[in-house]
């Protein structure tokens, strides 16, 4: 069976390490899937997610030229919602170069008045020196 990067399997988790689980697929080909692709979130011991001999669904995301199999837990689930979009983002993509490049340079001007109002109103009173 050949196995191809996109494709969602099934598979038996046959060992576990601490830097990931290795995956038995169909066909007997075995994978890894790396601790970073175990979960959504921040995964500090895979044995609070995976033990030996649970069957999951995984995705290959790689398939090296000497035979190593790179699998995914995380991306084999179906949530179309798992990086919502964040509306700065979206701002910014619609946002020419031009309209960034003036907020920032009127942003920076703002500080720049602000900071040297703030420096010269304490010159001001201190730092006279009487002659």
């Amino acid at each position: 069976m050949s196995i191809e990067v996109g494709s969602k399997l099934q598979g038996k988790v046959t060992g576990i390490t601490n830097f990931g689980a290795f995956v038995e697929l169909p066909g007997g080909t075995t994978g890894l899937v790396h601790i970073s692709e175990v979960a959504d979130n921040y995964v500090k011991d895979i044995n609070e997610h995976l033990s030996v001999g649970d069957e999951v669904t995984v995705k290959v995301i790689n398939v090296e030229d000497d035979g190593k199999i790179g699998l995914s837990i995380k991306k084999a689930k179906d949530n179309p919602d798992r990086r919502k979009p964040n509306p700065r983002n979206n701002r910014e993509r619609t946002e020419t170069f031009e309209a960034k490049m003036n907020r920032f340079l009127k942003d920076s001007e703002d500080r720049l008045a602000s900071l040297k109002k703030h420096t010269e109103s304490k010159r001001g009173g201190r730092g006279a020196r009487k002659g």
